[in-house]
Formats: C-alpha cells, structure tokens, sequence
C-alpha cells in the first residue's frame, strides 16, 4: 500500500533539490519560494549546501515559518553513473530530499537533476507500490486544441512487457482523472495504425488486455494524431516516449527559430511579425511544457517529481504547485493501489 499522506488541514511539505539543475540554486530556489508564496498550505524544505542556498534567501520576502533549510554539502552532477551516484553521494541534495519523503519528514520531493539518480535513488530507498512491477515517466503536453495529453513513459524504462503497458494505462488513467480533472479519461497505445492488429507483439497483447480489463481504453492512436486531441491518455515504453518527445521539443523550437529568421528579413516581415507577435506568444505558452513543470514518476512508493533539466524559477513553480501538490492532496498514489485489481485476468482475455 502506498504511503499514507498528512490529513488535508495540515501543511503539505515539499522537499526541493536545491542544488539540481541547470539554474540551480537560484532559480531553483525562488521557483520554491514563488510556489510557497501563492499556496498557504504548502511548507517547504530546501535541500542543499546551505551557505549558496542562504545567498539565495538573502533579501527574499517570504513565509519564514513555512521554509526551512536542510544542509546535503554533495551534489549528483547530471553526467554522473546514476546508480553509483546515489550509492556514493547519500549526502547529496537529491539523496537527502528522497530521505526526507521516504521517512515521512516530507509529503512529496521536487528535483531537476539527474533523471536516472532520481529514479534509481527512489527506487532504491522507497521501492515499487505493491502490485506495480516498473515504475514510468508521464508528461502533460499540450495539444492544438488547448486540451491536455497525459504522455507516459517518456524514459523510466526503455522496454516494457504487456503487463507494464497495462499499469502504465492504469496510473495514467488515475492521474488524468484526479490532477488534469478529466472525468472520464480516453486512454490509447501509440502504435503504427490505429487497426487492432496493428504493432508488435507486446503492443498487441498489450491492446487485447486493455480492452478486456480497462474502462474507457478506445485504442490505438498514432503519433500524428496525439496533438489533435484523439485521446487523453497515451501508452507506450520509454524508448519510444522519450525519442517521440525530444521530437516534439525539437520541431517546436525549430519552428520558432524558422520564424523569427522570416520575420527579420525585411520592412514587410518585420511589420507583419508586429501584427502576428501577441498571438504568436499566445501559441507558444500553450506548447511550454512549464505550465505543468514535472513529470512525476507513477508507481513508486511517494511522490517523486522529474522536472526539466533547465527549469527556471516558474516551471519549478509549476512542479510543486501543479504536480507535487495536487498529487499528495488528491491522494493519487492510495487511487492507484485500491484500483489495481481491475486490471486482473478475466475469462475472456482470450477471445
């Protein structure tokens, strides 16, 4: 059984790597700071060396009695072995931040440091929830509609069997309903052709088992038509998750690039862009993955949230207020065990 959270008229505490990330400590620290502010009942613990970290508070105006700073004097560096990271470096920021959670002095943790040491090192201390076998990666994109997509896994495991894809759409289903909101959550697997006899082998069984055992599965979708809004839900293994959203990340910056190359050729262009600009950065909020900060990692045992490497201060904002937060307060981790078993075998798997 997951574990047990705070009663929901207490404070709910995040504990925030402070020394991971691109733009740590500082961004990382008013993000904290931003997301404290604007919620009251969130308490926050900064994890890291406390000297950069009191350079950061100096000057700040801030609930004080609602952060507090933990001294971790080691940092896992995004190019370190995760694994002998996490064994070697237990006093880094990241280490001490999955501690607090574990041993309950924290509801939930926040990190943008090394993905693989989070994962691991989370892993290692907490483990599974009982009954999930692997633990996935899940993102919310935006899609043309300004609906959300709930995408996983984009790189907790680069295989899956079956079996994994079936919790993968279980989870995603749950935390569609209880953090997007979405009553009643279409979920589909990225295939190749939307047909049933579509995919490999494990995609196959993979659809055969849904359809069986999981309310509200429509299918298979393709990768074009994720963005269109064709579902709420999309299923697939890490390695392809992960290549399919560096993608997206890569052709929505190249496109931006492409524009503003346009727009600077001449009088015209540049006139034109003027008349284009306020709608143009309309768009371009809609795509930043910011607005929902982190990808939580589903079926460990608490609540571990991934942001992006290269937060600034708002998306890890974002991460605590939209992710950490909502998380611990819907209670998502106890949905998921008390729902597992429809996910068990029925007679008629096989027809």
């Amino acid at each position: 059984m997951a574990k047990k959270f705070r009663e929901v008229n207490l404070l709910i505490t995040i504990a925030l790597d402070a020394m991971g990330g691109d733009h740590a400590p500082r961004e990382i620290v008013e993000g904290g700071l931003l997301a404290v502010k604007e919620i009251k009942d969130i308490s926050l613990i900064l994890v890291g060396h406390q000297d950069k970290v009191a350079e950061c508070l100096a000057g700040q105006n801030y609930p004080q009695d609602r952060v507090k700073v933990i001294h971790a004097p080691e940092v896992i560096g995004s190019d370190d072995p995760p694994v002998q990271a996490v064994r070697r470096k237990k006093d880094s920021s990241l280490m001490t931040a999955i501690r607090l959670v574990n041993e309950g002095s924290a509801d939930a943790m926040v990190s943008a440091g090394n993905t693989g040491a989070l994962m691991a090192g989370s892993l290692l201390t907490a483990g599974r929830m009982k009954g999930i076998d692997r633990p996935a990666l899940s993102i919310v994109l935006t899609s043309f509609t300004g609906d959300n997509v709930v995408l996983m896994d984009v790189g907790a495991n680069m295989d899956a069997t079956p079996e994994h894809l079936m919790q993968y759409a279980l989870m995603g289903k749950i935390y569609a309903r209880e953090i997007l909101g979405k009553e009643k959550p279409r979920i589909a697997l990225l295939n190749v052709g939307t047909e049933d006899n579509k995919g490999n082998e494990q995609v196959k069984q993979a659809y055969l088992g849904l359809k069986n055992r999981l309310d509200g599965f429509i299918g298979n979708v393709e990768a074009r038509d994720i963005l269109s809004g064709a579902a709420d839900v999309v299923i697939c293994d890490g390695f392809v998750g992960n290549i399919l959203l560096k993608a997206m990340e890569g052709m929505v910056a190249g496109i931006f690039s492409s524009l503003r190359e346009v727009f600077r050729r001449d009088l015209r262009s540049k006139l034109g862009a003027a008349l284009l600009l306020p709608q143009m950065k309309l768009f371009k909020k809609s795509m930043d993955y910011s607005e929902y900060g982190g990808a939580p990692l589903l079926g460990v045992d608490g609540v571990y949230v991934k942001s992006h490497g290269s937060s600034n201060a708002r998306t890890i904002r974002s991460s605590i207020i939209n992710q950490a937060y909502l998380f611990v307060r819907q209670n998502v981790n106890d949905q998921i065990c008390s729902q597992l078993s429809t996910l068990q075998p029925r007679e008629d798997e096989s027809e």
